[in-house]
């Protein structure tokens, strides 16, 4: 008699027991989905900017510790970062959490702007990043524990991604040093799980000083510092003729003095610059640099800048996002409610499109192994260090640009906080895929390895500077 191969039915018995995992772990969440929305609108509306975000820090950590996390709290010279870790042993899976909010954003949950003044806001959706995260680890944390399986979770509370780079500083301390894969996950106004990049980023400040007089009076005797920052901006502005068309440079004057008739004895101006290359960063940076000494020079005034951030650009695993995109498609996108359609309907005829198809919010994008890269995070640094993976789901209505009005008041509904629920599923089934498959952590590393380089050699862009814990003041 021929003997039946073993391999369908182990097969189909694999299938079986990951089908199960996937229910039971989408069905936890969905019933703790009240208490995750009150998290995340509680720190919703704390809107706490980088450095700053005691509160919605705290609020996480008790929740954590609550469930049987152990906190360390203040990592890496920052008050408000932190990690909470369940468990012991290898694989040790990271789950990245942010909580910081922007300024000057302040917005009701409403379709019409109603904004605060210099209040700030949610308008990057991190009130919903860190608390589906967090989400995320206390139901890998579950899953362990009602398995008995053998490894460790983490969560990272980390603040000031929005221009701080706390993670920079999380990975400058080697607090990733035994990590086995990273997931992180971004709001956004559709769901994918593509393997995305990011450009490298460096910000500092720069700052001149002169001589105040009076400016009808006396104006020979002055040295305008606001002439240092203007005749820099002019430099720069010129600069951008001859950088590479794929790089992007930013200011803003944060003091430009006080009153027109003082000649103003301080100024200072905040610049980021961005590309797909850090090398490529480093170097602009320097002739920006160039030009805000010739400024002071040609002004007569003196200049000094320092470095308030630096990220690397973003390097995507291949191995690990594919399974976080399977993962995606299994969660699905997001559901509308005729409430939410209503509200979606007035953002969009706010930002000045038709209302886009909210199918669009259900829709997961194909899968891509490349992507063109616009914004920054820290997570860059993250990913140079451990394998890591991302992804993001539709917590505002679709057309919504990041770091807007309308990203605020989507993040403080229905709307966002379904999102955020995609998210959490999809961390923990790829999460829990880890533990369950070392084989693809193994791969995972080989390619970080192969991608980097063997001699790659960390450097952080914001060199050996502290954390800048006042850079909102």
């Amino acid at each position: 008699m021929k003997k039946k191969s073993l391999i369908p039915i182990l097969f189909l018995v694999t299938i079986s027991v990951f089908g199960q995992k996937n229910k039971k772990v989408i069905a936890d969440l969905d019933n703790k989905k009240d208490s995750y929305t009150t998290i995340a609108q509680k720190i919703w509306g704390y809107a706490e900017m980088g450095f700053k975000e005691e509160k919605s820090a705290t609020l996480l950590q008790e929740t954590l510790s609550a469930e049987g996390f152990t906190i360390t709290k203040g990592v890496a010279g920052m008050p408000t970062a932190f990690i909470a870790e369940y468990g012991e042993g290898k694989p040790v899976i990271a789950l990245l959490g942010e909580y910081d909010a922007l300024p000057g954003l302040s917005q009701e949950a409403v379709p019409e702007k109603k904004s605060g003044e210099k209040a700030a806001g949610h308008a990057c959706g991190h009130h919903l990043f860190g608390t589906a995260s967090m989400a995320a680890a206390i139901e890998v944390k579950n899953w362990l524990k009602a398995n008995k399986k053998k490894g460790t979770i983490r969560f990272y509370g980390c603040p000031a991604e929005e221009g701080g780079s706390g993670k920079v500083y999380l990975v400058r301390e080697g607090l990733f040093h035994d990590v086995d894969a990273a997931l992180h996950w971004h709001p956004n106004d559709e769901n994918d799980a593509n393997a995305g990049s990011a450009l490298a980023n460096k910000s500092a400040k720069f700052r001149f000083y002169g001589i105040s007089s009076h400016a009808a009076i006396a104006p020979e005797k002055g040295r305008s510092a606001l002439d240092g920052v203007e005749a820099m901006d002019m430099m720069v502005n010129m600069m951008r003729e001859h950088i590479p068309s794929d790089a992007r440079i930013h200011y803003v004057i944060t003091n430009g003095g006080k009153a027109p008739n003082v000649v103003p004895d301080f100024a200072e101006v905040y610049y980021y610059v961005r590309h797909g290359n850090r090398k490529t960063v480093m170097e602009i940076f320097d002739r920006i640099t160039k030009a805000a000494e010739g400024a002071a020079l040609g002004t007569g005034t003196k200049m000094d800048f320092e470095f308030i951030g630096g990220t690397h650009e973003l390097l995507p695993n291949l191995t690990i996002q594919k399974l976080m995109y399977d993962n995606l498609v299994t969660v699905g996108g997001v559901n509308y409610t005729e409430e939410d359609k209503v509200f979606a309907a007035k953002i969009s005829e706010s930002l000045g499109i038709k209302n886009e198809s909210v199918t669009k919010a259900n829709t997961i994008l194909p899968y891509k192994t490349e992507s063109e890269p616009f914004g920054s995070t820290d997570v860059g640094d993250v990913s140079f260090t451990v394998p890591t993976a991302g992804m993001s789901s539709a917590t505002w209505v679709p057309g919504t640009p990041a770091h807007s009005w309308q990203a605020v008041a989507s993040g403080g509904t229905a709307i966002g906080n379904k999102g955020m629920m995609v998210a959490a599923k999809t961390l923990t089934l790829t999460a829990i895929d880890l533990f369950l498959n070392p084989a693809v952590i193994s791969k995972a590393k080989e390619e970080l390895i192969l991608k980097r380089g063997e001699d790659f050699k960390y450097i952080p862009l914001l060199g050996d500077r502290a954390p800048a814990l006042d850079y909102r003041k």
